[in-house]
């Protein structure tokens, strides 16, 4: 498994994204293989090295066909559709425009369906969020980060006129996002960027334990004085176990009927919690109640307090930082009188392992088998499959 991790530190572009996969070791060959595939025309892709405040970098050079295009989410939709990407890179790629297009409506008061892109929905755009997304599925990432996110101040001119740094629709991108505010003046992170770090990372910090394989710097255009123009993306293999920063969420409720806490504790795990648990309590007025607790990545904070408030009664909850240390693991399948069965192997501090099979897995196996899961369980333990060595 290969992450990677967004370092925006002077901000976030599309072509800088795809730039920086170039840098990284994304060969050029492959970029305009790739462009060239799409059939949005005569499109010619190179790229230089260049010099950004001392940092050596790579810039995405485009040729683009003259166009006119003042598209809306379906036009792109389409496009994106039309190509012959695979499934993975389509859905992203159709992610981050619909999430352009959410932000957009948000600041002009209209719709998904009838906002225009302007900028974003012109083909350098569209080739942009399609590269990058592609080219990161190249290089073996299945897993991204990102750090603070850089805004920039000042004024940018726009299509729908002068707009104040960072443009409203990056802002309404970003939230939920880590950002920073430097006092770089100028626009240092555009609507398609922000919404490639949503789509991609939704703002989840990088592990706090990794191992970098590579990492690569994607020039934008401008090399303005107050900073290095360049995105620096890292390439990293994730550690497996050791410490990580979790979120701890809780709250308290005395009028919920107790057979509607499972449903609510699945609901909080299907919104993205790492782990979600139910303890009863005495309450003021001896009032009996149930505490609910649910660790979450910080990147699924949003979602997990939309599920407490959504499938519960509580009115309010509280959430703080934790840190969290987890043994190195792996998830293996075995077969086990012909029935095949997911097996979590955890390594013990000092050496030996814990085996523990999924629970789902031996009751489906106990069905087939006709007996009793508790059954399995014990048949799996006195065959060696689920035990500590």
């Amino acid at each position: 498994m290969r992450g990677l991790i967004f370092d925006p530190f002077a901000g976030v572009s599309g072509d800088m994204t795809v730039a920086a996969l170039l840098d990284l070791g994304l060969p050029l060959e492959w970029l305009q293989r790739f462009v060239a595939e799409l059939n949005l025309g005569d499109i010619g892709v190179s790229a230089e090295r260049v010099d950004r405040k001392g940092i050596a970098a790579t810039r995405l050079v485009l040729n683009l066909p003259h166009e006119h295009a003042h598209r809306h989410l379906h036009h792109v939709v389409k496009i994106i559709e039309g190509t012959r990407v695979s499934p993975e890179v389509r859905d992203r790629a159709v992610h981050a425009f619909t999430l352009l297009a959410e932000a957009e409506a948000a600041v002009h008061g209209t719709t998904v369906q009838k906002v225009h892109f302007h900028e974003v929905g012109a083909l350098d755009a569209i080739i942009d969020v399609l590269c990058a997304v592609a080219g990161s599925h190249e290089l073996g990432a299945t897993e991204f980060y990102t750090r603070p996110v850089a805004l920039g101040r000042g004024w940018v001119d726009m299509a729908h006129g002068h707009f104040p740094v960072p443009p409203p629709a990056v802002l309404k991108l970003l939230t939920g996002i880590p950002v920073r505010d430097p006092e770089f003046e100028g626009e240092c992170t555009t609507p398609t960027g922000a919404a490639l770090v949503k789509a991609l990372t939704n703002g989840a910090p990088p592990p706090v334990t990794f191992t970098p394989l590579a990492n690569g710097f994607g020039a934008g255009t401008r090399d303005p004085q107050d900073r290095p123009n360049v995105l620096r993306l890292i390439l990293i293999e994730p550690q497996a176990g050791g410490e990580d920063a979790v979120m701890v969420v809780q709250c308290d409720v005395d009028d919920l009927p107790p057979e509607y806490v499972p449903t609510l504790l699945q609901a909080v795990l299907d919104a993205g919690a790492a782990d979600c648990s139910a303890q009863p309590l005495v309450m003021k007025k001896g009032r009996t109640g149930v505490r609910i607790e649910a660790l979450a990545e910080p990147g699924a904070l949003d979602a997990v307090q939309a599920a407490l408030f959504r499938a519960g009664t509580t009115i309010g909850l509280r959430f703080w930082p934790a840190a969290r240390r987890t043994l190195p693991r792996r998830v293996e399948a075995v077969t086990w009188r012909g029935q095949e069965i997911r097996v979590k192997r955890s390594a013990l501090p000092g050496g030996g392992e814990r085996a523990k099979p999924e629970f789902e897995d031996v009751a489906r196996a106990a069905a087939n088998l006709g007996i009793t899961p508790l059954e399995a369980y014990r048949g799996l333990l006195a065959d060696g499959v689920a035990r500590e060595q």
